[in-house]
């Protein structure tokens, strides 16, 4: 038997394709994160402080912005780290603790948008039952449901992903560490982990769809049998949004995840938009168009205005 050295940490090579752009690529990137935690933050803000925002509907949308600061959180600062020109080398327990909290928040989030989905369903179908329907017991059983699901799901990938004895080469040849780049690593037979992935994945990714599809079905029926135009505006209104962040977030993840032989510098290109621009992009998509947490946000800018001039 040959003897090898067992792999203790690994480098990450970064974005394909991509050498001497480090001071852009640091620019735009710091850029956007700083956007995402910025709009993450005011959209928790507004929602704690405001007790009109203090419904189902905005206890998910809070759900969902703690998931995109943790989300953009897990790959973002060790990125800008090494293009700053610090060292790219990351251990085997950081890599672990990557792969599993991306996809921990990233499968979370996935099942919070298929739950966001039931909520406008019963908010639309069923306008009158709707706060003894979505009750606080039933949204906390909902909210913790989607946050054990994902850890089980993530522990499933990690574990099989990192059982695997690493014994040769230590370069991921990717930004971060996700499973189609760190499985190429291993010293064993990779099968059984590339199968339960791609069916553990694209399996949640189709039912999530699947029910998502089924809510606003639905809500589509309940809508064409409105007959004020503007009723049918108001409640159109309501859903576009989280349509819209639905098409952002599982767009990117298809892409990704079943379509495997995509090239190294698209699938960063999309995995970039998944991790960076939609956490960015959720506060404004809910926000811009959101009466309430518009009202929310400027009644603190002024609280904190009135308090600076007191002071």
């Amino acid at each position: 038997m040959r003897n090898h050295t067992v792999v203790t940490e690994f480098i990450l090579l970064g974005i394909p394709q991509t050498e001497g752009l480090e001071t852009a690529l640091v620019f735009l990137f710091s850029s956007l994160y700083s956007c995402t935690l910025l709009g993450n933050v005011l959209i928790l803000t507004a929602i704690l402080s405001s007790s009109r925002l203090h419904t189902p509907m905005y206890y998910f949308l809070g759900n969902l912005s703690i998931f995109d600061l943790g989300f953009s959180s897990t790959t973002v600062p060790k990125m800008l780290s090494y293009l700053s020109g610090h060292s790219q080398v990351i251990s085997f327990q950081g890599c672990a603790a990557q792969l599993f909290f991306y996809h921990f928040l990233g499968c979370t989030e996935c099942f919070l948008y298929t739950v966001m989905a039931y909520d406008r369903f019963v908010a639309i179908c069923y306008p009158l039952r709707y706060m003894v329907i979505m009750n606080h017991r039933v949204c906390s059983v909902l909210a913790t449901g989607t946050w054990m699901s994902g850890c089980v799901h993530a522990i499933i990938l990690t574990s099989l992903t990192f059982k695997l004895p690493y014994c040769g080469s230590n370069q991921v040849g990717y930004y971060f560490c996700d499973i189609p780049a760190v499985l190429p690593l291993a010293c064993e037979d990779t099968s059984l982990a590339h199968r339960v992935g791609f069916i553990n994945v694209g399996l949640l990714t189709l039912i999530c769809l699947f029910l998502v599809f089924v809510s606003y079905t639905g809500i589509g029926i309940s809508i064409s049998k409105i007959r004020s135009t503007e009723g049918r505006q108001r409640a159109f209104s309501t859903c576009s949004a989280h349509l819209t962040a639905i098409l952002c977030a599982y767009g990117p993840v298809i892409i990704i995840y079943l379509q495997p032989n995509s090239s190294p510098l698209l699938g960063a290109v999309i995995q970039m938009l998944n991790n960076l621009v939609t956490p960015m992009l959720n506060p404004l998509i809910y926000s811009l168009r959101n009466k309430d947490v518009k009202s929310a946000l400027k009644s603190i800018f002024c609280k904190r205005s009135h308090d600076l001039e007191n002071e």
